[in-house]
């Protein structure tokens, strides 16, 4: 992982406190602020987690902390059980069990995993 950097120009969008934009041999990745790749799923298309029992074990959801904003920018929160989920542009984001920080094993997985760049 190069590292978190400042975003080039056009790559300046708001993101909540949890997230952080790395740079990544000259790719920039969103990832958590321990360095956890952020994904989405391609059959969350209507706004909800469609990851449950097995693939939540799998495809943990990134948990709003206590006390983040709802909104911000293109990040909205969603209820996932008693907690928050962030979601991006309207798909929940989760992070992958496979992954450790700086790390993005689950990219490209079955198809429909793919780590979130801004």
């Amino acid at each position: 992982m190069s590292g978190q950097h400042p975003a080039p120009r056009g790559i300046d969008a708001p993101t909540p406190a949890d997230v952080s934009l790395f740079e990544e041999g000259g790719v920039y990745v969103l990832r958590s602020q321990e360095g956890m790749a952020l994904y989405r799923y391609d059959l969350d298309v209507d706004g909800k987690s469609h990851c449950v029992a097995v693939c939540a074990r799998r495809w943990p959801a990134f948990l709003a902390s206590a006390g983040a904003t709802a909104a911000v920018g293109e990040w909205q929160t969603i209820a996932r059980g008693g907690d928050r989920q962030w979601s991006f542009r309207g798909r929940p984001v989760y992070t992958c069990s496979q992954d450790s920080p700086g790390t993005q094993a689950g990219d490209g997985i079955d198809g429909v995993w793919h780590v979130l760049r801004p």
